[in-house]
């Protein structure tokens, strides 16, 4: 029977990352097996799990601080199952993740990543869709009726228009995410470098309705604290820039189009604007505005 391993690279919140486990401890589907890797060092977070007490469950923490892809990479190396998936520290798992993307698993066997359906959640664990969140659901996504199965250039140009999917809710194919591997210097577009890698290789996707996941977008996640300065867009820019030319070199030029427009991040840039103004973010406020310009920033 085909067990689901769920990876925890930890950093952060204490109080969050116990409602996460605890929403693995409760799913419905008993076949998983969740790995934490602790990269920051609160002393309580040992003896913590040590009181849980359950065969599933295995922690460590590493000797020194990795950051966000370093983690990433260890998790990936600790893997034992053919599917995994990546979980964020201060997300949850509604009680029917497990049962749902495994079932995914069993009706499409070979597929590469399994995006269930997912609510966005406020720091206190409400249900929260902001500007960003609603452009994804009801603009970027596709239209989807139960399941739809999607790949090749049409799933990558659909991504690079506005990215729909939420990172730590899909289930990935671990052989498939081994060879494609993640990115040097990349933090906030992680998550799309590797789905369009994946993409590029051959890999589908398939995307399903059903309700299972809770993701949290609060104000103090890494990529929002980035948001401000411009560093997020900086990343950003580069990288759409240099996966057109990769698209253009594989002849999906539509998707490479999509990827040099970047006019869902370049949106995104525009509502930050008066944040980084209103934290006087002079350096940051000029950055931002080059993004939502269309400026070349490297």
């Amino acid at each position: 029977m085909t067990t689901l391993d769920i990876m925890l690279p930890y950093y952060g919140d204490v109080a969050l990352m116990q409602a996460a486990v605890r929403s693995i401890l409760a799913q419905s589907d008993p076949n998983w097996r969740l790995t934490v890797v602790d990269d920051g060092q609160e002393p309580s977070v040992p003896g913590w799990f040590a009181e849980l007490d359950d065969p599933r469950v295995s922690y460590q923490r590493n000797e020194q601080n990795l950051g966000v892809t370093g983690n990433y990479r260890k998790c990936l190396g600790l893997v034992r199952e053919e599917h995994f998936v990546m979980m964020g520290t201060d997300d949850i798992m509604l009680p029917e993740y497990v049962a749902t993307v495994r079932a995914a698993i069993a009706k499409h066997p070979g597929i590469g990543m399994v995006q269930p359906g997912v609510q966005v959640i406020d720091g206190a664990g409400k249900p929260a869709e902001g500007l960003v969140d609603q452009a994804k659901k009801r603009v970027y996504a596709p239209r989807v009726n139960g399941e739809l199965l999607m790949g090749g250039e049409p799933l990558a140009t659909s991504l690079l228009r506005g990215c729909w999917v939420y990172f730590p809710s899909i289930c990935w194919r671990t052989e498939a995410v081994r060879k494609a591997g993640f990115r040097d210097g990349l933090e906030v577009t992680q998550d799309l470098a590797l789905e369009i890698d994946l993409i590029q290789a051959g890999e589908q996707m398939l995307i399903s309705e059903t309700l299972c996941f809770q993701y949290r977008r609060h104000a103090v996640s890494i990529s929002s604290q980035q948001a401000f300065t411009g560093r997020r867009f900086q990343e950003a820019n580069r990288f759409f820039v240099e996966v057109a030319d990769r698209l253009d070199a594989q002849g999906w030029t539509k998707a490479a189009k999509a990827s040099r427009l970047h006019l869902s991040s370049r949106i995104h840039a525009a509502t930050m604007l008066p944040g980084a103004l209103k934290n006087r973010q002079a350096d940051g406020a000029r950055t931002l505005l080059r993004h939502v310009a269309g400026a070349d920033i490297r």
